[in-house]
């Protein structure tokens, strides 16, 4: 097995394309790379393809000239060619996988995290719905599996269509994505979050939920406005839009629509917004403004190339980030407050000592964040999402 490293390529006319700004290559057995360089290159170089040569018996192939680069190869019987290439994406064909692999390229497009903060917070704002134990009925577990499973098809429909838009941007910045790394080709994207975005709508519609319908209806123009590349569209490229899109889905939709959902089509009772829910919208509200500007965070370098002007791109790193968290400790202040007016005991302490917690947690983890360090940037937003979770547990104790 013999690697070459080979760098920055434009597409030829030949069906092997390489353009090739590379060095001058010997292999060990006599194989000769030869690289004509351009001359004055006055741009970055795309990320490495990977050309792997394998040989088994022994045959001549002819050189090929490839635009000002020629390849000159002594190889044998059976040569096999192992393209992985980041500067072109192919919409054809993607590399064949095992079910275990498959399994995690799939867990990977759908971003857990989205899905597991999508369910939790159905669950909890279901539970504010709840007024005595005989609710906690079938129909009650019924009606929430059924919207947990019509958001979700939704949800991975709307992370998939942000990563095909995003593809040449994730390759900066979250090349491990299926799409981005070349797992996925773009037909089994669009097969992907089309089929999803058909199961969503017809299982809201069946089921018979207006709550429920809105919620994905509404979901799905915000969703595809923030990531498609169309006239007019795109809304991630605008900050100030693309924070507005996350708050309405995350704050006002997950929170209004999924708890009617349970208190008028399960349990058949009138529209109203207890002290609750109104609770839970404002606390959400501090809290997706924070995802959408620290989801930015970490994906500076892509935004800046790609010409995706975020508040970070806008801002910097250090200013945004304690931004988001002056906003999520204000948030607990909030509820701190709302849980020391509560007239009931248990939900009173239950509240101001978890959120005490909680707002302490965050301080003391923001102070040792290196913003210098992707790594360390990452893994406090996936922090993030943590207490985004827990606050999801909090929420149905307030009372």
């Amino acid at each position: 097995m013999e690697s070459l490293l080979i760098g920055s390529f434009q597409k030829s006319s030949s069906p092997l394309s390489f353009p090739l700004t590379a060095d001058l290559c010997s292999l060990p057995t006599g194989n000769v790379l030869k690289c004509k360089a351009f001359g004055n290159l006055k741009r970055h170089c795309a990320v490495p393809t990977i050309l792997r040569v394998q040989r088994s018996n022994s045959i001549h192939q002819h050189c090929k000239s490839i635009g000002q680069s020629s390849i000159k190869l002594n190889q044998r019987k059976d040569l096999k060619f192992i393209v992985r290439s980041a500067s072109e994406h192919s919409i054809e064909s993607e590399p064949s996988r095992s079910p275990s692999n498959a399994l995690d390229a799939f867990y990977r497009f759908s971003r857990p995290h989205t899905v597991i903060g999508t369910t939790l917070s159905i669950i909890s704002v279901s539970l504010l719905a709840v007024q005595k134990s005989s609710d906690l009925s079938p129909l009650f577990f019924t009606g929430v599996l059924e919207a947990i499973v019509a958001a979700l098809f939704m949800n991975i429909y709307i992370v998939g269509l942000n990563q095909i838009s995003d593809i040449e941007i994730d390759k900066v910045n979250k090349p491990y994505l299926p799409l981005a790394s070349g797992e996925y080709s773009i037909t089994t994207g669009v097969m992907i979050v089309t089929s999803f975005a058909i199961l969503s709508f017809w299982l809201g519609w069946i089921v018979g939920s207006w709550p429920l319908f809105w919620a994905l209806f509404i979901s799905f123009i915000l969703g595809t406005a923030y990531s498609i590349n169309l006239p007019f569209f795109r809304w991630k490229r605008f900050a100030v839009v693309a924070a507005m899109c996350i708050f309405a889905v995350r704050a006002v939709i997950v929170q209004v629509a999924f708890y009617l959902h349970v208190q008028m089509y399960v349990y058949g009772r009138p529209a109203v917004l207890t002290k609750p829910v109104i609770f839970a919208t404002a606390f959400m509200s501090f809290f997706s403004v924070v995802i959408a500007l620290f989801k930015d965070i970490p994906d500076i370098v892509g935004d800046r190339i790609y010409g995706i002007q975020s508040f970070t791109v806008r801002l910097g790193q250090e200013k945004v980030f304690w931004i988001c968290i002056g906003l999520l400790e204000m948030a607990y202040a909030v509820a701190l407050f709302v849980g020391a007016k509560s007239t009931c005991t248990w939900s009173k302490w239950t509240t101001v000592i978890g959120h005490t917690l909680l707002g302490l947690l965050l301080w003391n983890r923001a102070k040792s964040i290196d913003l210098k360090n992707k790594a360390s940037i990452t893994a406090f937003y996936m922090f993030i999402w943590k207490l985004f979770y827990a606050e999801y547990l909090l929420i149905p104790l307030v009372r």
